[in-house]
């Protein structure tokens, strides 16, 4: 059986709201004064090998950055969760309000020109991405797309050859695509308006969704002691 159809209404919204945050901050550390992308691992890895044969030691220096801090906020994340297996009452509340903080940090590095700022948040959406790999196992990424767009071909080539498919994995497919490309636009406008400020409404979202679960599983675990006390 497919884990999706194990996923609770919590999760597919998590994983929608996580690829819109992960979409804002990649499109603002790509806006920004080093036109740096965040969350595209695959990318920096392309440039940093680049700039290794070209011997750019200041590229060299700010791929490794980013790269190892994102690689750190995954430890991290790895650390505080503790287990693969979905859950209620796993720590990803605790996890979520730590990268809002990440978050809201990287705004008065990023507005002196710091290249730590795209450390920092690199770091968290390392830390992101490993939350929601570890809550579903090997299904969501929400930091990037390449094993979206993968399982979206994947699905259309079984409909093509008229096998069954999983409709559930084409859903989430789509609800993290569009997401982050949505984190895209909006992160774009607000970026046109409010500069690297606009790293406040993901770090907004994150830490709200980070509250929202806290409560949500104190109150899924209040019912459940009451209806065991009767």
């Amino acid at each position: 059986m497919s884990l999706l159809r194990e996923f609770p209404l919590w999760a597919w919204t998590g994983a929608g709201v996580l690829a819109l945050v992960a979409g804002m901050v990649n499109v603002v550390g790509y806006l920004g004064f080093e036109h740096q992308a965040i969350t595209h691992l695959t990318g920096l890895t392309t440039l940093l090998g680049a700039a290794l044969a070209q011997r750019d030691a200041h590229a060299i220096g700010a791929l490794a950055l980013v790269i190892g801090a994102f690689l750190g906020g995954a430890v991290l994340s790895g650390a505080i969760i503790g287990d693969s297996t979905l859950r209620l009452g796993r720590r990803y509340g605790i996890t979520l309000m730590f990268e809002s903080a990440l978050l809201i940090a990287t705004v008065p590095l990023f507005e002196r020109r710091q290249i730590f700022a795209a450390a920092v948040a690199a770091t968290a959406c390392g830390l992101q991405n490993a939350m929601t790999a570890s809550y579903s196992g090997t299904l969501v990424r929400t930091s990037h797309l390449t094993g979206m767009f993968t399982d979206l071909g994947i699905f259309l080539g079984h409909r093509l050859r008229g096998a069954a498919a999983d409709h559930r994995r084409f859903s989430l497919c789509i609800l993290i695509i569009c997401g982050f490309m949505l984190g895209g636009t909006i992160g774009t406008l607000l970026f046109e308006r409010f500069a690297y400020q606009a790293l406040y409404a993901p770090a907004a979202l994150t830490g709200l969704a980070g509250i929202a679960y806290i409560g949500y599983r104190l109150g899924a675990g209040s019912a459940k002691r009451k209806r065991y006390e009767r």
